[in-house]
Parts: C-alpha cells; structure tokens; sequence
C-alpha cells in the first residue's frame, strides 16, 4: 500500500543558524611595582627591604616611578652581614639606599639611555654610562630593562648602589 499525501508539502525552512556571542574576555589589570617585584621571584631581599622601610605604600601609589631594581644575586654581592645590619635600621640608611634606586617618573630605557644623569628621589644623581650597548647606572649593570607595571617601570641592575655619604 502506498500512501500519498498530495498537498502536505511544508515550505523547506533552513534549521536556524545560532548567532556568535561576543564573549569579552578581561584584559588583566597590570601590578604595580611592589606586587611586580613580588611576583617575578627574583626580587625577594629589595621586596622585604622595601617592607622594613616602610616603602610598599609609597612605592604601590600613583606615581609614576623608575625603579633600577637589584636582584637577590645583587644583594648577595654586599659584605656578609650588611643587609642583615641595614634591616636593623629600616628607616635610616637602609631607606635611603632604597630611595637612591627610585627615579620620578616613567623613563623607559630609550629614555634612559639619552641622559647622563637622573636625580633620585634620595636627592642624589645617579650617572648613567652608555660603552658597547652596556648600559650602567652608578656602576651597576642593567641587564633587562623596560618592565612596565600600572604606575611606572623597573629596569633590573646587577649590583646594589650605595648613594654618597
């Protein structure tokens, strides 16, 4: 038996096509100075001088700062003892070492690199030498520049600097 069903012929309707949704995918807000030293792990002795000194406010505000930012293997470089000793007066000496690493502003290493001399935020220069692509800053060695946070850069140096008595 054959069954025929003339006229129940439906109109072809195509199966819907689903629209894309536009998913915003959050672009991660940047750190600040003191949570990009903490993150980055190499950072652990100037983090906690940072601390002592009572600095991680200033240093995690507005800004904008320079930061030429001494390793761990830079704080290992100091005599046996001197950042034990500089942790005993956070507010004296060991603050003002820190702040001699401080420059106002946001100056990235093409900036850097045009001067001579940067005034701290210790109120001493730093000399800034530029032979064979080396750049130094007060005798220290940058070996990597232009690490930008929300409220300026870190330029990581190899050695500790120690302002003028």
């Amino acid at each position: 038996m054959l069954l025929v069903c003339a006229g129940c012929t439906q109109p072809a309707t195509p199966p819907a096509t689903p629209t894309p949704t536009a998913i915003s995918t959050p672009v991660p807000e940047q750190m600040d100075i003191v949570e990009t030293a903490v993150a980055d792990g190499r950072f652990t002795t100037l983090v906690a001088a940072i601390q002592a000194a009572d600095l991680a406010t200033t240093l995690s505000g507005p800004g904008p700062f320079t930061v030429f930012a001494p390793t761990d293997d830079a704080f290992n470089k100091l005599p046996e003892g001197t950042v034990e000793t500089l942790l005993q007066d956070p507010e004296g000496q060991l603050s003002q070492i820190l702040l001699y690493h401080v420059v106002p502003g946001k100056l990235m290493a093409s900036d850097v690199v045009q001067q001579t001399s940067l005034t701290t935020v210790q109120g001493e220069p730093l000399t800034i030498t530029v032979q064979n692509q080396t750049v130094m800053v007060d005798g220290a060695m940058v070996i990597i520049t232009d690490i930008e946070t929300k409220n300026g850069v870190i330029h990581v140096i190899d050695s500790v600097m120690i302002p003028p008595a």
